[in-house]
């Protein structure tokens, strides 16, 4: 047994009977990088950054279309979008948390691990990290010391960057059908994380007039509980758009735990919408492929785990 698991079995059992302790307050012992990441996530700002919950798998319909069928494993996801907090711990290790070849793997993907021909593409110390991660004076999110942005998701991350942070946290990205089937709260197809009502500024983070407005990406879960996901994902529609595995390919047939790992050069997939887009990029059925090597102050992730 993973000796986080062990935790996760002492934590529950210590808590037992407690009506006040949070369904996702448990996972966060599954996380191994988050001993210096301070609990300042959340609406109230006082949950863990590092909090996941369970996801319970089945089938479903990607995109909401009969002619997607999908199945799904159980995975864990992260609740939060990863965060500058949580990053800078990958950062003030680099090069050294760069991946070894395999890792960050999906255990029913083949081949769907780190490739060493994609170390080109990180950046080759922690200088050009760090400078890598200013892709915006207006809307960048990092700071080289902690400057009250340890909250926010961390954006200009690079597909490359994103994946390897993942497998740097025993992690790994998540798949976009793992991606559209917790947004869409599995087989209940929804319209948006939180359901079907239409997109207001009390459930996302999205519509800022970026070509006239500086707007501060706020803190994850600003908009928590209300534009929360079934299983208890923040910001998955708004916020920032997030990197998933898979090349971004027309989507064919019946998927059993797929992922598409063949370039059809359209770049990489990236779901779930902005702070600087239109509400229409907020549904779940909205999707969109990017250059991997491009890093965008629109663009964030979250990680996933097996179970």
């Amino acid at each position: 047994m993973h000796w986080s698991r062990l935790l996760v079995g002492i934590a529950t059992s210590l808590v037992a009977g407690s009506a006040c302790i949070p369904d996702v307050e448990p996972d966060v012992f599954v996380l191994p990088r988050c001993d210096q990441v301070a609990p300042a996530c959340g609406p109230e700002e006082k949950e863990s950054c590092c909090a996941e919950s369970k996801v319970v798998g089945g089938t479903f319909d990607r995109l909401n279309d009969a002619a997607f069928p999908a199945t799904v494993a159980d995975f864990r996801l992260d609740r939060f979008e990863v965060t500058v907090g949580r990053f800078r711990q990958f950062v003030a290790g680099y090069p050294a948390t760069r991946p070894k070849a395999g890792a960050g793997a999906h255990p029913l993907a083949k081949d769907g691990g780190w490739d060493p021909a994609w170390d080109s593409s990180l950046p080759a110390g922690q200088e050009e990290l760090r400078a890598s991660l200013e892709c915006d004076a207006n809307f960048r999110t990092w700071t080289d010391e902690p400057a009250g942005n340890e909250a926010v998701p961390i954006n200009c991350a690079s597909w490359y960057l994103a994946f390897a942070f993942c497998a740097w946290d025993e992690g790994r990205l998540p798949t976009e059908a793992e991606w559209n089937y917790a947004a869409a709260g599995g087989n209940e197809h929804r319209e948006y994380p939180w359901g079907a009502a239409a997109p207001s500024q009390d459930l996302a983070v999205f519509e800022c007039e970026t070509t006239t407005t500086v707007c501060p990406v706020p803190h994850v879960g600003s908009k928590s509980p209300a534009g929360d996901s079934k299983y208890g994902q923040a910001d998955m529609a708004g916020s920032l758009f997030e990197w998933v595995l898979d090349y971004h390919v027309p989507l064919s047939g019946n998927c059993d735990n797929c992922a598409a790992l063949e370039d059809g050069d359209l770049g990489r997939d990236a779901r779930g919408g902005a702070f600087s887009h239109t509400a229409e990029t907020l549904s779940t059925t909205f999707r969109v492929g990017e250059l991997p090597e491009r890093r965008l102050s629109f663009y964030g992730f979250r990680c996933a785990r097996d179970e």
